[in-house]
């Protein structure tokens, strides 16, 4: 980590006054060591810390944020609420919604120590048992985390689950008017089939959303397949669990891939031994909790419509010079190929259209 010296939207000088006052065992007078952890693609997230002592700090992207986005409130009340159930996660110590301090709304909460699997390169010495022990708990967390029990966490009444489908295929399509840099063919398309479909599912049960969830976002322990702590929870919220099953198979990726080869997330992470395809992945979930296979080609198609929108907003941050990622001019193409996975989906092919 780096001394005092201020990174891309974390100015030192009025954020180490504010937690010198509002958190708890920092030293007035010590050093602060900073470092940068993402890239940027979602929130900003940077590891902070004094000595042996560390936490980690997380605010929206610079530039261009989309309306509800990013939202540091929301990511700060569903880190108390986790606390109080079975699902690992980071505890959070302090919410600041002053923009003055360093210029955007921030949290800073627990420094899990872990392995992260965010690239090929970090899966290359992956044995195919740990692999497949890895993708069987990354399963069985989710399924957790859809079973978590709500009462007493501040979050039953979170969100709004009536008709969640159809108003996040709406958020997104509108959405994709106001960050879109060109029009994409077949988006228009993918809108109105989902427009057509959601509504038959306003009334499926509600649980915990993740709304980002896939491998690259659990800490792992560094000698076993336990999870230590699910991240980015910007997006959560009470709403159709089937979506955060269909975003995890939509981020996976398998050998014989070409169009997701396209989208410059995550690739090559699960194409190991022992990882299992979707299909294995779909197999495993199921067997914990039943879906209709019509139920997950809407979110299927869904999570591509949504997901083109993020790329296309990251490739917006990119043009204007706002973006710290290094695969930011990549995301056009990634928005057109989403569309296209999406569109395969609705055509009939369901998940086997996610390895065309």
């Amino acid at each position: 980590m780096t001394d005092e010296a201020d990174l891309p939207g974390l100015p030192f000088d009025r954020l180490a006054a504010y937690l010198g006052e509002h958190l708890s065992d920092v030293d007035s007078a010590a050093p602060w060591q900073a470092q940068l952890l993402a890239g940027g693609r979602s929130n900003l997230t940077y590891r902070i810390g004094q000595g042996a002592r560390s936490w980690v700090l997380r605010r929206p992207p610079l530039g261009h944020v989309m309306p509800k986005a990013h939202d540091m409130a929301r990511e700060y009340r569903v880190l108390c609420g986790l606390d109080r159930t079975a699902v690992p996660s980071a505890r959070p110590y302090l919410l600041c919604e002053d923009a003055s301090v360093i210029g955007a709304p921030f949290l800073v909460m627990e420094h899990v120590e872990g392995v992260v699997l965010s690239s090929a390169a970090d899966c290359a010495g992956l044995s195919a048992e740990r692999a497949a022990a890895i993708s069987d708990v990354l399963v069985r967390t989710l399924a957790t985390l859809h079973d978590a029990d709500l009462t007493g966490t501040g979050l039953e009444t979170f969100g709004q689950p009536a008709g969640y489908l159809s108003r996040q295929a709406a958020l997104w399509t509108a959405q994709w008017e106001r960050t879109k840099v060109r029009d994409l063919p077949g988006f228009d398309r993918l809108a109105r089939w989902l427009a057509e479909r959601t509504d038959a599912y306003a009334d499926r049960p509600a649980t915990l959303v993740h709304g980002d969830y896939r491998l690259d976002n659990l800490i792992l322990a560094p000698d076993t397949a336990r999870v230590r702590a699910v991240l980015d929870w910007e997006m959560a919220t009470r709403g159709d669990p089937v979506c955060d099953l269909a975003l995890l198979l939509v981020y996976w990726t398998e050998p014989g891939d070409t169009l997701r080869r396209r989208v410059p997330v995550a690739l090559g992470v699960t194409d190991r031994p022992g990882f299992g395809d979707r299909a294995a992945v779909l197999g495993a979930y199921t067997a914990l909790r039943p879906v209709d296979g019509d139920h997950l080609d809407v979110c299927l198609a869904l999570t591509c419509l949504k997901l083109a929108v993020i790329m296309e907003s990251i490739y917006f941050r990119h043009l204007q010079g706002q973006h710290l990622g290094s695969d930011a001019a990549g995301m056009a193409e990634a928005s057109a190929a989403l569309v296209e996975l999406g569109l395969r989906v609705a055509d009939g092919q369901g998940v086997a259209a996610l390895g065309s």
